[in-house]
């Protein structure tokens, strides 16, 4: 079985961390082809290097320089390479990288470095070829991952390599220019790569044992989950639970290749498999995990007989359209509609223009607009195989002392969603684990 791993930014954080990933792929035959992400934080108040590599850009495009940022940069890999005792040419490497960022110019190619260099660093610890995803993850005229000429460029690039390792993030685009996957990306790029060799597994190494059932900032010492389907986990990732890129689970899940979540600093740990649907077995839990996220405004219609216009929504949502604005839920009843949306997405006044343009599109016989609303996402295949499930949910926050502003369940009755109050987040986040979990 050839087993694909990627390692994020802790784990590429300094040179001691990565001589425990060398270890850590040398002691499996299987680990054969290694996505790494830019070096992260070493210790709390550290600066990442893509954050350093984003400073050098705006360097660049103000005065033409790359500064201090990445004079940084450059220091962070000297000490990485010595610690390593590696024999390569690291300063003709960050030289010709800062060169580089001069010519290219643009953000992407910018924060792309980071993953080049780490992976050049890495691939010359295994004493493996580098693979620069330029060559082969590519986009398309839409700016989208084109998966058929990807998937063939990287079985060509692997074929008779025992080990390998390729830069995550990025790739390029139609022009012939570096383009970056959003943060958190190198996911994707090991997900890629795990669907090119045909790996029977995708290791995702990082800094925690897996997923647990809710965010420990809340809850102390939530419970670990062993096993989740890619239903589950796309739920929770969009949802706030960000051990690993919600877009990530696309590529493998399209072959059926399990991920594994592991801890670089305790690879005994069994970490959380993630499994195709098809291949879920239920654990006899009625509840999964439970995730949630703040600061989401939800604006309200109400009109008679709404039910009966034809068209209503496709009107409002051509309002959303025209200002480019994206939303997360739109529960309804016989003579309303709620549209909930990111609050980000309506700033700097654009959220009085929609709602004006709304009257004047639809003519509601009113419209509201509530603001600070929180979403709590439940999610769990055992829900539809469990009677009352609903009922203890909101039982249990109720006790809490919490009222629910809005519900929306899917209709695979994979997750419920309840919104509240954002002051209630906590407090109901902890309410509902107690009731399921402990």
């Amino acid at each position: 079985m050839i087993k694909v791993c990627k390692f994020g930014g802790t784990s590429m954080a300094d040179g001691i961390t990565m001589l425990r990933v060398r270890k850590i792929i040398e002691s499996d035959a299987a680990r054969r082809y290694i996505v790494v992400s830019a070096p992260g934080k070493r210790f709390s108040g550290d600066v990442k290097v893509t954050d350093l590599l984003y400073e050098t850009y705006e360097n660049v495009s103000l005065r033409g320089e790359t500064g201090e940022a990445f004079d940084n940069i450059c220091e962070r890999f000297r000490g990485i390479v010595a610690e390593l005792g590696l024999n390569m040419d690291i300063d003709g490497l960050l030289e010709r990288t800062r060169r580089e960022i001069l010519e290219e110019a643009t953000p992407d190619f910018c924060a792309s470095r980071g993953e080049y260099l780490s992976a050049c660093v890495m691939a010359q610890l295994l004493d493996v070829p580098f693979i620069d995803a330029r060559d082969v993850v590519k986009f398309g005229a839409d700016g989208r991952l084109d998966g058929e000429r990807t998937y063939a460029l990287l079985a060509c690039a692997l074929k008779g390599k025992k080990r390998a390792v390729v830069a995550g993030f990025y790739g390029e685009d139609v022009n012939g220019k570096v383009k970056t996957f959003s943060r958190g990306g190198s996911d994707v790029s090991g997900a890629i790569v795990a669907r090119a060799a045909g790996a029977g597994l995708y290791e995702n190494w990082t800094d925690v044992s897996g997923f647990l059932a809710c965010d420990p900032r809340i809850v102390d010492n939530p419970l670990p989950i062993r096993a989740i389907s890619y239903k589950e986990l796309r739920e929770l990732s969009y949802m706030g639970a960000n051990v690993l890129h919600s877009e990530s689970i696309f590529p493998v899940r399209e072959a059926d290749i399990p991920i594994r979540i592991k801890n670089t600093f305790r690879p005994e740990d069994e970490g959380t498999e993630i499994v195709p649907t098809s291949r879920y077995t239920y654990s006899g839990k009625r509840v999964t995990g439970i995730a949630g996220k703040k600061d989401f405004t939800v604006i309200f219609l109400e009109k008679s007989l709404m039910n009966a216009e034809i068209g209503f929504t496709y009107r409002v949502l051509e309002v959303f359209l025209k200002y480019g604005i994206s939303f997360e839920h739109i529960p309804t009843g016989i003579d309303t509609m709620s549209f909930v949306i990111d609050a980000s997405e309506l700033k700097n006044g654009v959220l009085d223009e929609v709602c004006e343009q709304i009257r004047t599109t639809v003519h509601p016989d009113s419209l509201r607009v509530i603001h600070d609303i929180a979403l709590i996402a439940v999610v769990g295949h055992g829900m539809a195989r469990s009677v009352g499930t609903s009922a203890r949910l909101f039982e249990a926050i109720a006790r809490a002392g919490v009222n629910v502003r809005m519900i929306d369940q899917g209709s695979s009755e994979l997750n419920i969603i309840v919104g509240v109050d954002n002051d209630s987040y906590e407090r109901t986040i902890k309410a509902v684990y107690e009731e399921f979990f402990d």
